[in-house]
Order: C-alpha cells, then sequence, then structure tokens
C-alpha cells in the first residue's frame, strides 16, 4: 500500500489517512489469515489492534466525540474508507461494524435520551448486536413505499405484523430496527406513512425463519423473520411518527458514499495485487506484464478506478457542504460498483484458477460489488432519478451545470 499526502487535502485529513494506512497495512492485511482463523490468537490480535486505534485518536469516525467516536465529520470519514476497505476487517477493526454503525447514527440523530441509555451506549459499547429489518419479500426493495408490515396503536403499544427478508445481522441481534407502515393508505403522503420502531428479538412473535443463502453461501446473518402480533411499546417508536421514509433517506444518503469510498479502496488493493502478479507471473516466454492484453487490462483498470475516485469525491465535498447531491449520489452508486466489477474480473483473469479461489480476494470482492448493484437502490431506480433531474433543470429553460 503506498499511500502520500494529497496536496489539496488539511494536514489533518492526510495524518489521518497516514495513520489509518499505517495501521492497515502493517497491523491488519499481513494478519488477515490469523485474525479469519479464530480462537484465542486472533481474539488477542483483534484487541491489541482495537487498542491501537483507540490510542490513535481513529476509533469510530461514524460517531460524535460526545459517543466515544472521531467526531471529524463526514469528509474525513469519506477518505478514511478507501483506506481502511483494503482489507475486508478494516472497517469493523475501527469501530464501524454495519448495520450497527447505521444504527448508531440514527439513534443519535432521532433516539429520545432515553433509547439513546437503553439502546445506543450498550451498541457502542459492543454489549449488544442490533440488525435492520426493512426488505420484504413480496414488496418491490426498488419502492420502500410499498411496505406492507404494519405497526397498530392499540393502548400504549404498537402491534407489529409483517413479512421482512435479508434483514441484516438478524442471527445475532438483541434488537432489530424495524420499517413499518403507520398510517393508513388514505392518509396523506406517501413518504410520511413509516416509522423505524425498535423490537428487541426475544419479543414473543418474532419468528427467525431462515438464514437466507447469499451467493450460495448458508449459516449468514441475514435473515427472513416474520413479525406475528409483536407488542412494543410506544416509546420504541424513533423519531416522530411518520418520519420512517426520511431517516431511511438519512441512512442511505452519506451510506452510499461510505459503499462507494470502500468500492474503491478495494479496487485499488486488486488493481495492486493484479500489476505486482503481472510483474512476477511467466508465461508463454515472458512476465505477464508483457503482453499486451495485460498491458491494455492495466491501463483500463487505471481509469476506472481514477473515475471513481474523482466522482466520489466530489460528490462528497457537495455534501460535506450540504449542497444538493441527489444526482452525483445515485450517478456514483450505478458507475462505482460496475467499474469495480471490471477492476475486479480483470484481477480475476489475469489469476486463472487463483482469482475465483479464497488465496485472494478478489472473489469475495467481485460478489460483493455485484451485490452493491441492488443495495441502497437498485442501477435502474438510480438511473431514472438522474435523468428526472437533468429533463427538470430543461423543462424550466434552464441547462445543466457540471461545474457545480
Amino acid at each position: 500500500m503506498q499511500i502520500a499526502p494529497i496536496p489539496t487535502l488539511s494536514d489533518e485529513i492526510n495524518d489521518i489517512r497516514l495513520r489509518t494506512a499505517d495501521i492497515v497495512a502493517n497491523r491488519i492485511i499481513p494478519n488477515e489469515g490469523t485474525i479469519y482463523a479464530g480462537g484465542d490468537k486472533s481474539k488477542k490480535l483483534r484487541k491489541e489492534i482495537n487498542e491501537e486505534v483507540k490510542k490513535q485518536g481513529l476509533w469510530a469516525p461514524h460517531l460524535p466525540e460526545e459517543y466515544g467516536g472521531m467526531g471529524n465529520g463526514f469528509l474525513v470519514h469519506a477518505y478514511m474508507n478507501e483506506i481502511l476497505a483494503w482489507s475486508p476487517l478494516g472497517n469493523r477493526l475501527f469501530g464501524v461494524i454495519a448495520p450497527n454503525s447505521g444504527n448508531q447514527k440514527i439513534l443519535v440523530k432521532y433516539g429520545t435520551e432515553e433509547q439513546k441509555k437503553k439502546w445506543l451506549m450498550p451498541l457502542i459499547n459492543q454489549e449488544m448486536e442490533s440488525g435492520f429489518s426493512m426488505t420484504e419479500p413480496d414488496s418491490a426493495g426498488s419502492d420502500p413505499r410499498s411496505l406492507t408490515t404494519t405497526a397498530v396503536k392499540e393502548g400504549d403499544e404498537w402491534v407489529i405484523n409483517g413479512h421482512k427478508i435479508m434483514t441484516s445481522n438478524g442471527q445475532r441481534a438483541d434488537f432489530l430496527v424495524v420499517m413499518c407502515k403507520t398510517e393508513d393508505d388514505e392518509d396523506g403522503e406517501a413518504n410520511q406513512k413509516m416509522t423505524q420502531i425498535i423490537v428487541p428479538t426475544d419479543t414473543p412473535g418474532v419468528n427467525r425463519i431462515r438464514s437466507v443463502p447469499i451467493w450460495g453461501h448458508t449459516g449468514g446473518d441475514h435473515m427472513e423473520i416474520k413479525y406475528e402480533n409483536v407488542r412494543v411499546p410506544l416509546e420504541n417508536a424513533l423519531g416522530a411518527r411518520g418520519s420512517g421514509h426520511q431517516a431511511a433517506q438519512d441512512r442511505l444518503g452519506a451510506g452510499r458514499v461510505y459503499h462507494c469510498m470502500n468500492t474503491i479502496g478495494q479496487m485499488w488493493r486488486a488493481f495492486d495485487i493484479m500489476v505486482k502478479y503481472s510483474t512476477q507471473r511467466e508465461v508463454h516466454g515472458g512476465k505477464l506484464e508483457s503482453k499486451q492484453f495485460i498491458q491494455g487490462f492495466i491501463a483500463d483498470s487505471y481509469m476506472d478506478i481514477q473515475a471513481s475516485r474523482l466522482m466520489t469525491i466530489h460528490c462528497a465535498e457537495v455534501m460535506d457542504k450540504e449542497g444538493d447531491a441527489r444526482v452525483d449520489i445515485s450517478a456514483i452508486k450505478v458507475f462505482v460498483p460496475l467499474a469495480g466489477g471490471r477492476v475486479v474480473d480483470r484481477a480475476i483473469q489475469i489469476h486463472g484458477w487463483r482469482g475465483v479461489s479464497g488465496d485472494t480476494p478478489l472473489a469475495g470482492m467481485f460478489q460483493g460489488f455485484r451485490t452493491l448493484r441492488l443495495a441502497d437502490g437498485p442501477d435502474e431506480v438510480h438511473r431514472i432519478l438522474i435523468a428526472k433531474e437533468i429533463l427538470k433543470k430543461y423543462h424550466d429553460g434552464l441547462s445543466w451545470d457540471f461545474g457545480v
């Protein structure tokens, strides 16, 4: 990993990037195999790395200082992500553990003091696990307003009924943040009919049906869950009644930038692995690097990474200044995972059998990038949004300004 200061960034951000890179390159990547193997040695290494991260003041970049985080803001976290993503363990060992991290941010913004005490602080202190339960098997994932899981007010309780799929961390969670429809169909605007409600997983009626196999792998943490007359106190609602859609957008908007910076970090590592291998592997009387096909792979991957990175940084800067980043968010959400798939596909091709084996991280990257084209809104929805926003300008007699 070759990380140098970026001249256009502040000394603070450059310092954070360099210190993050030092830990990822020298403490995490060389020990990935040992950490994944589990056991006492793995636990000891994890603890040592966690302590070093905290000592360096790099723990939980997504959280404010008063909740034990860095409190450095959105842009710092975005720049850290491309470094952390060099290892699949990076974010986790720096205290950013999805979906806990997303739930923590929502609890910070929407939670009452009692909710923060009961759910947020144990989550931050890693005394609890949480999950996020939104997607439904029979509702269009591209339209969250079509959700059918209901929460009906009865006395001082919500009574929840519904069927969810792909509930993240559903296997281990102590509580779930569940997206529910709390208003009748004829009442109000579509985006104001949903509320996020905290549901402890030991509540009667929370029925875990199965772990959903992902890419052929079984026993994972994405769960199918049925909520059958689940009763929780009214005070378990996160934020005002009807604020669930906005809370989801708050979570997903920044999350899409973080996911894209994560993708860029992984692309960067895949590129590094590919180029190094091309300089070492002998084939047909010469090194792979001497073959024009491989030189084309290197050039195309460089362009994919550079374009992805510049687009994402521009989007992050617009968001950091609280500008209108809707088109930019959708653009990177489509472009970056597609570019990541191309970069990793080339790296896999160069490595032959090694590329699809567990001997390199490439196969996992490829699956992750393909999955990301569905997560946080499918490509098609984002393309439609981009076109609508651009056309709106032209219908108003304006043109699109690429300079802002």
